[in-house]
């Protein structure tokens, strides 16, 4: 019941807590971080740029709500900071996307093919899923093609989704990406969950409902403890957007029951 509670608050009662993001981004900066994109924090490891001994590497993914997402932008740009922003098949948006590339920013994409696979045909058993996975990456190469398409700029990096059939499958997403043939084909250089990211960062960041609101911890409280700290958030645990959070739970009910 609590639990109910607390997503029903979270999704409908929840103050905005936009201020408090503003208030790291200004902390992080009084403490001397650079506040990066994945993109760019990836870009300095190749180059081998000792670089960036105080970093925040900021990533959003963008399950829901582009009027929060497009909160969160001013917010950065006010405090020059770069993010990357990662848009799912049901959250594009090309003119926001193109904003945030003009700035210095990351767009690039949240996708799900494996989990939207397996509900779309019905299919729960895992290695059933394995087997059609061809089928998957040819449809993540057409989505991803097509989005860089119609954006004009390329997409270096991307990020999985996690959905509740990836949840009950015990497979994520970037089962796509673990073929080298598919990155290649598509030219991405990193996933958001690579080793190569993960490994050089200290501290792994993201954002919770209420009343956790961050796990494993703050991002102020690792300020100063933690050197290079891998923040990510969602537009959804800032602030409510009652019209966008139904639409979201009515879905993934109705997915799940027809699943």
């Amino acid at each position: 019941m609590k639990k109910l509670f607390d997503r029903i608050y979270s999704d409908y009662a929840m103050p905005s807590q936009l201020a408090g993001y503003e208030s790291v981004l200004h902390e992080a900066m009084e403490a001397g971080y650079a506040q990066l994109s994945v993109r760019d924090f990836y870009l300095g490891l190749q180059q081998s740029t000792p670089a960036h001994g105080f970093a925040m590497v900021h990533r959003h993914d963008i399950d829901t709500d582009l009027r929060t997402a497009r909160k969160l932008f001013e917010i950065e740009k006010r405090h020059q900071v770069r993010s990357s922003y990662y848009f799912r098949l049901s959250t594009l948006d090309y003119r926001l996307m193109h904003e945030i590339e003009e700035y210095g920013s990351e767009a690039s994409y949240h996708y799900e093919e494996l989990a939207t696979f397996a509900k779309r045909n019905r299919i729960k058993q895992p290695h059933e899923v394995l087997r059609r996975l061809p089928e998957i990456k040819e449809e993540f190469t057409q989505n991803f093609l097509s989005i860089e398409q119609k954006m004009g700029r390329k997409m270096m990096t991307v990020a999985s989704h996690g959905d509740f059939a990836n949840r009950r499958l015990k497979l994520q997403n970037t089962v796509i990406l673990s073929d080298s043939a598919v990155r290649e084909c598509c030219g991405i250089a990193c996933e958001a969950y690579d080793p190569t990211l993960m490994k050089n960062t200290d501290i792994y960041i993201s954002d919770r409902p209420h009343p956790q609101y961050f796990h494993p911890t703050a991002p102020r409280d690792a300020l100063r403890r933690h050197s290079r700290i891998y923040l990510l958030t969602h537009p959804r645990q800032f602030e409510t957007n009652w019209t966008e959070n139904t639409k979201e739970n009515l879905g993934r009910l109705y997915q799940s029951l027809i699943w």
